[in-house]
């Protein structure tokens, strides 16, 4: 049976206003917020990659559960933002916490990422123990890059969360996940080489909010649960409005579902863990039952259901 042992996040010092980024694209700072519900987000150092965001998460997330890296069966890096081609930054992470012969997954996924790599991570801990799952995202030097669009540079910060994922032990254990993948959409939200993101933020939006609160009712439906039973909703922190859709489409209180939108924007893949770590720091309520969910670029989407 998997467990959801431990939880941690890196978010970089340097706080980005809306005003600050809203004068770059000649917006305004309170409709940023009424568009998104983003105050402000994290810009990390010019010389941070995202393997270095990524190495403080997962040193974070080991040292809370008291568990050296040498334990590990598996290191996996959920990203969408990686600084070249290959090889990505599990490898290097890997190296950086003293492993030579760990296997190390890149996951190169924007905003799912880390919701595939924990049901991944829950169906094989069984045979090859502890995993550690990483999200990491330096969306800062994608949204940069000229010439930039104002609908899409004012959603996005930089940050990384992580996950501990046993066969034995932790807050919670896995019930159950559901993923689900639709290509006739890949256009509308992409990313080239040295190329600034495109979004189709309308199409986006219409199928994000149609898809997520149909995957977990599935999932809920497949154990025996109704939305109302969830304690909690853990979603990818994408946008405030879309998170108040799906609450609504399950007629859930809106407050159901953690946010920190507000704090740190879009963090793509990074986001539903750095949410994670925030909430679980009250603690995990016995017996409350938990939902993880994300949709992100592919289209790619799912849900995955934990119980205390």
């Amino acid at each position: 049976m998997p467990f959801l042992r431990e939880f941690a996040s890196y978010l970089p010092e340097r706080v980005v206003s809306n005003a600050e980024i809203g004068s770059q694209v000649g917006c305004d700072a309170e409709w940023i917020k009424n568009v998104s519900g983003i105050e402000q987000r994290r810009f990390a150092a010019d010389d941070e990659s995202v393997a270095d965001l990524a190495l403080r998460a997962a040193q974070a997330c080991l040292e809370k559960a008291k568990v050296s890296a040498s334990a590990l069966g598996m290191i996996m890096i959920a990203s969408g933002s990686t600084e070249r081609q290959f090889p990505g930054p599990a490898a290097t992470v890997a190296h950086r916490l003293g492993l030579d012969s760990t296997p190390a997954l890149d996951v190169p996924m924007a905003s799912a990422g880390t919701l595939y790599a924990m049901a991944l991570a829950s169906r094989l801990c069984d045979s090859i123990g502890e995993i550690l799952v990483v999200g990491a995202e330096k969306m800062s030097s994608v949204v940069l890059r000229p010439p930039m669009e104002r609908g899409v540079a004012i959603l996005f910060g930089d940050g990384a969360g992580a996950c501990l994922v046993s066969p034995t032990e932790g807050k919670a254990r896995v019930l159950g996940s559901t993923l689900h993948t639709d290509g006739a959409f890949a256009e509308d939200l992409k990313l080239g080489f040295d190329r600034p993101l495109e979004m189709n933020g309308r199409s986006v939006i219409l199928q994000a909010s149609r898809k997520v609160p149909r995957a977990i009712s599935e999932l809920l439906d497949r154990h025996g649960r109704k939305a109302a039973d969830v304690g909690t909703f853990l979603m990818h922190q994408a946008n405030q409005n879309l998170i108040d859709r799906v609450a609504q489409a399950l007629e859930v209180p809106a407050e159901r579902f953690y946010s920190n939108i507000a704090r740190y924007g879009n963090t793509s893949s990074a986001s539903m863990l750095i949410a994670a770590a925030e909430w679980a720091e009250s603690g995990w309520p016995a017996g409350e039952s938990v939902c993880f969910t994300a949709f992100g670029a592919g289209f790619h989407w799912g849900a995955l259901l934990a119980e205390a």
